[in-house]
């Protein structure tokens, strides 16, 4: 297992200005999305009495506040724009996707990396893939939802109702990472050329050691996460931001290492 990390962080380290590009693609995307919000929700937020002049000031607000997500098209508007940038970037990561995969296949060349190739040559198969992929993640919430929202006027407290729903939201995690393993394998076969019925073959004969690799990665990117946030609640104001910002470079570099250390290991089940 420490082969192909170390083999997907050689892979990493060859792929430096993607790095830069995907940090910047994920921080613009955080910003705009951020903004976006804000937008939507501090005019309503503004509305909030700070000085209560009296017991109905707050109920007053929240009355005022149901009355414009409710009766105006306030909400609608929000949602459509919301959904029109998601589906923005369910477009925009899949491609950039096909290019780091394929640059992982071509890293062994001497012309550097080949990200804008792979997105001209691959992206058909990889964004079909993914849209497969977050297609059937999302098929076991046609029944969860309706189910939570039945067994949430049934139960007594909130508590019992979050602890009914744990094994069920458990084994839909268990079911999104199964998926993601098995469609990372298809996607490095579509751009490789051998085939997604080939990949798939392959992820599901090294599972177990794929699993770990990706629990492993996932682990160390973990530590990394709740060392940062430790460190932005004792420094607080423009030391914590700039931490916090900074952080998504490490964030962004942990998601390509684990892409190229799964990448390691289907390569060696190649060989």
């Amino acid at each position: 297992m420490r082969t192909w990390i170390r083999k997907g962080w050689g892979l990493t380290s060859r792929h430096k200005y993607v790095l830069v590009v995907l940090f910047l693609y994920r921080l613009l995307w955080g910003f705009f999305l951020y903004r976006f919000i804000d937008s939507v929700a501090a005019p309503v937020l503004a509305r909030y009495p700070d000085a209560h002049p009296n017991a109905n000031a707050v109920r007053m607000f929240l009355i005022e506040a149901q009355f414009r997500l409710l009766k105006t098209d306030l909400v609608n508007e929000t949602l459509i724009l919301l959904a029109g940038m998601f589906f923005l970037r369910m477009i925009l990561t899949p491609l950039l996707n096909a290019g780091l995969y394929y640059s992982f296949h071509h890293a062994g060349e001497e012309s550097g990396t080949r990200v804008l190739s792979g997105i001209r040559r691959c992206w058909k198969p990889v964004v079909l893939l993914y849209l497969t992929e977050n297609v059937l993640a999302l098929l076991p919430a046609v029944w969860l939802v309706p189910f939570a929202k039945a067994r949430f006027f049934a139960q007594f407290s909130i508590q019992a109702w979050v602890l009914e729903l744990l094994p069920y939201a458990g084994a839909w995690a268990a079911w999104m990472f199964l998926l993601r393993l098995l469609f990372r394998f298809m996607q490095f076969g579509a751009v490789s050329r051998d085939g997604i019925v080939k990949g798939l073959l392959r992820a599901c004969a090294n599972v177990l050691p794929l699993a770990a690799v990706t629990l492993l990665m996932l682990g160390i990117a973990a530590a990394a996460s709740l060392a940062v946030t430790s460190a932005t609640m004792i420094w607080t104001g423009f030391v914590s931001i700039a931490v916090h910002q900074a952080f998504q470079f490490v964030r962004t570099m942990m998601s390509v290492w684990t892409a190229a250390s799964q990448y390691a290991l289907w390569k060696a089940d190649e060989a």
